[in-house]
């Protein structure tokens, strides 16, 4: 192998030795790049044009990206705060009646092919601060595992609904990739025909995915208070010994 190609491997050193350093990520993406196009023998409009040609074609990942910073900075501004103080005003809530509401909405959206947000841009910042809420209703701290516990469950019903939702929407890819293959098969199938096949599909998935959450919910609840009684009697029992 000629050593002058193994030159053109720099820009992977420069990465690894970068975040090794822990230097600026989009600074050393940026050298590597330089480094890359110089000596592989690349000329900078060629480099801009390639540079320029990544960027749209990637553009869905710069969508990805931009969700983080938006949802970041309403954060910042109160939105978990907010979303908090809007469900202790429903002092009947429960986080598996918010989980609930939240996959029935989104499936009903994903049906419309509307995508807002997700885990990232929706479940984090208002789901969650409204899922602690209601756990932390009675004035007591929600404990850690608890909580792991509610963000598997909320990501769970985010899933689930955005799964069985968006094959609804008529003329999505799902849709047109079985069409095409039945097509292949010798059945003629419109999307209008998949779409109402997959509605009673639906329905069932989500009743199945509510039920059960709500069971996880309530045997989270369970195990709350079954925790806060062991502790109460603990702590009579410490005044008790001190009395004596």
């Amino acid at each position: 192998m000629d050593p002058t190609e193994l030159l053109k491997l720099l820009g992977i050193v420069i990465v690894v030795a970068g975040f090794t350093l822990k230097l600026d990520s989009i600074l050393i993406i940026m050298v590597a790049a330089v480094a890359t196009a110089v000596v592989g023998g690349m000329d900078p409009v060629a480099f801009l044009d390639t540079l320029g040609e990544s960027f749209v074609s990637n553009r869905s990942m710069c969508i990805f990206i931009m969700t983080f910073v938006i949802t970041g900075t309403l954060e910042r501004s109160g939105l978990r705060q907010a979303a908090a103080a809007l469900i202790r005003k429903l002092k009947n809530a429960s986080a598996g009646m918010i989980v609930s509401a939240y996959g029935v909405v989104r499936v009903l959206f994903a049906a419309f092919n509307v995508n807002f947000g997700g885990v990232a841009g929706f479940i984090r910042p208002v789901v969650m601060p409204m899922e602690q809420a209601a756990v932390e209703r009675d004035g007591k701290k929600i404990d850690e595992k608890h909580l792991e516990e509610l963000k598997g469950v909320s990501a769970g019903i985010d899933n689930v609904a955005w799964f069985f939702g968006q094959v609804l929407f008529i003329g999505g890819s799902g849709g047109l990739l079985v069409q095409g293959t039945l097509a292949g098969l010798g059945y003629d199938v419109s999307l209008a025909d998949l779409a109402a096949v997959q509605i009673p599909v639906a329905v069932l998935a989500m009743l199945a995915a509510i039920v059960y959450y709500n069971l996880i919910d309530r045997r989270l609840m369970r195990r709350r208070g079954r925790a806060d009684a062991s502790a109460e009697k603990d702590a009579q029992g410490e005044k008790g010994g001190d009395a004596r």
